[in-house]
């Protein structure tokens, strides 16, 4: 494998922690919830992170290169912070949700900043549709949570 299939592996592995991170941040906020369609929502979108991980793995195969499958150190962290605090504030609906954009923030920081590398064209066109994807899902996650904060 030359350099330059080495650092676009890379990048791919890096994208693939964070969907790997998103898939179980995703499927934790769907067991913290109480509330039916939120936890059929979270259960949804971390089904579409590990399709998303699937895809760039598979690409990262193509590029004969070893792909990610494990969680990044910092999601791992970020989750036992979750628990710690939920043991002291509860897990009501807008602290599951503002945990959840916060994945979203950092998934969304991954994604931009894959998107300024020198990726190959059918690289960038996944990359940048899984973009649009997690942009949806943190919009969505944003505009429930300030509904549950309106609503308390």
């Amino acid at each position: 494998m030359n350099d330059s299939a080495k650092t676009v592996v890379s990048i791919l592995n890096k994208l693939i922690e964070t969907c790997k991170d998103g898939e179980e941040g995703f499927k934790t906020c769907a067991e913290d919830i109480k509330n039916s369609e939120l936890k059929a929502l979270f259960t949804k979108h971390s089904q579409e992170c590990a399709e998303a991980a699937g895809e760039l793995q598979a690409e990262v195969i193509a590029l004969g290169g070893t792909p990610e499958d494990s969680t990044s150190v910092s999601g791992d962290l970020h989750r036992r912070w979750v628990d710690v605090k939920s043991i002291f504030t509860g897990k009501d609906e807008e602290a599951v949700l503002n945990e959840a954009e916060r994945g979203e923030d950092v998934a969304l920081k991954a994604y931009k900043e894959a998107l300024t590398e020198a990726l190959p064209a059918n690289i960038f066109t996944i990359v940048e549709r899984q973009l649009a994807g997690v942009q949806r899902n943190h919009d969505q996650v944003k505009a429930l949570r300030n509904i549950a904060r309106a609503s308390s």
